[in-house]
């Protein structure tokens, strides 16, 4: 029997693996996970969160994960001329610098007769497949989603698998010390008790997903981000119901972002509507000390500085929360889209390069929205809709969760009965509203 191995980077799971079936085909197999030292960009709760769950992979596999320190390039040729492996199994990567990376990879493997199998991706349809009749790219999601809903895709079909079991195994995992104290339960088994729980409730998905004080999300974005469950799986267990399909649309935006950044790799960084590039924003020394203020949690807008408390402390935001203190951030501080970015990253488990960058520039109107200088969200109108009855807003902060329904979502509001726990608000929603559109017609002319 030959050897193949199984190079597992957003792939992290048995079930449903195509590059996993793919190496066990007619081999022997040596899963290996390369810590890659552009990981360190990475924030600690996604490295503690992906290293846990390496080691909850590994003990599903018998204890048979090669796990390796370096430079891929140079990594996973050393193993696959260790064990002589006729091949290398992977999902493909389709950001910029795992594209560079796999390509530099690929042909190191081919100069010593070694192939690089590209079998599986994190997604349902690979970035780069939905097009226009004419072979441009979609630029909006509506007329994306309805052609990406027309390609089929399949599920692994599953073969048992053999470990090559003669490698020395693991150089350690390195240490990662984090402030999040409620990451997400690591393993495929979690993540599926997860989703079987809460998956009861997909028919009031479409009117629960937005408020946060209540169990309406899935939570299945941490495990989808390294690739412990696969999008198609979750699919497959949708139910038909009008939530469901809202649910469908959602693991879609993830798909429509990546294929965005596979066409356009500058827009990781730059806004994808070249127009803006010319949008003021502030980023002098008064900028970065309100930045500071918003990284605290102290802005004194309640939903905001809850959301980022919920971020620091579990690794994970609520997605129509992460709007909110998105618009804030740009359009009531005027403060690069790409500062919150990199906040978010270095704190978000589910911190995925292409899904976070392109929401920020969605909020920000530099991305893909077609109309989005009219939109800037009020903080305080926003929490009272959708956490209605600051169950939200007392969980995260406590210095206010005394105060009423309605008092809680701005406690400014209450004068000299102000808790004295908690600031004042930072800005002037309404000044700050006024200032933003003042600098989108600048730039619009509208």
């Amino acid at each position: 029997m030959t050897t193949a191995i199984w190079w597992i980077r957003r792939d992290m799971r048995l079930a449903d693996n195509k590059a996993l079936q793919s190496a066990a085909a007619n081999s022997a197999v040596v899963p290996l996970f390369v810590v890659d030292p552009r990981f360190e960009v990475a924030g600690h709760a996604r490295k503690s969160f992906m290293y846990n769950h390496l080691r909850s992979l590994d003990a599903a596999m018998g204890n048979n994960l090669v796990l390796r320190h370096g430079d891929p390039l140079v990594e996973v040729l050393a193993l696959a001329q260790l064990v002589g492996a006729t091949s290398v199994h992977i999902a493909s990567d389709f950001a910029p610098y795992g594209r560079r990376r796999d390509a530099a990879v690929r042909d190191a493997l081919a100069a010593n007769g070694i192939e690089l199998v590209e079998a599986d991706s994190p997604y349902c349809v690979n970035p780069g497949t939905v097009l226009k009749d004419d072979g441009t790219p979609l630029k909006v999601f509506t007329p994306f989603y309805k052609r990406w809903s027309l390609i089929d895709f399949s599920s692994a079909t599953e073969t048992d698998v053999v470990y090559a079991n003669e490698v020395q195994h693991s150089q350690g995992y390195p240490e990662v010390s984090t402030t999040a104290t409620e990451l997400p339960p690591v393993g495929e088994d979690a993540a599926w008790e997860r989703w079987n729980s809460w998956s009861v409730k997909l028919s009031s998905y479409q009117e629960d997903r937005d408020n946060p004080g209540i169990d309406g999300t899935s939570m299945m974005s941490p495990y989808l981000r390294f690739g412990v469950i696969h999008p198609r799986q979750l699919i497959a267990h949708l139910n038909g119901t009008e939530g469901a399909d809202h649910y469908r649309r959602e693991l879609a935006w993830r798909e429509f972002y990546a294929d965005v950044l596979f066409h356009q790799p500058r827009t990781m960084w730059e806004n994808l509507q070249e127009k803006m590039n010319v949008l003021s924003i502030d980023s002098d020394a008064n900028a970065q000390k309100r930045f500071e203020k918003f990284c605290s949690a102290q802005t004194g807008y309640p939903i905001v500085d809850a959301g980022i408390r919920q971020m620091l402390a579990t690794g994970s935001m609520h997605n129509r929360v992460r709007m909110i203190v998105a618009s804030f951030l740009v359009k009531d501080l005027h403060v690069p889209w790409q500062w919150g970015a990199k906040f978010f990253m270095q704190h978000l488990v589910d911190g995925d390069i292409a899904s976070n960058n392109h929401g920020w520039q969605w909020t920000a109107g530099t991305g893909t929205d077609a109309a989005p200088y009219f939109r800037v969200f009020n903080p305080t109108s926003q929490s009272a809709k959708f956490d209605p009855t600051g169950t939200y807003l007392r969980r995260w902060i406590p210095e206010i969760a005394d105060l009423d329904d309605k008092s809680i979502h701005e406690p400014s509001s209450l004068g000299l009965l102000a808790p004295t726990g908690y600031p004042e608000p930072m800005v002037d929603h309404a000044v700050e509203r006024n200032e933003a559109l003042a600098r989108y017609k600048a730039v619009s002319g509208k």
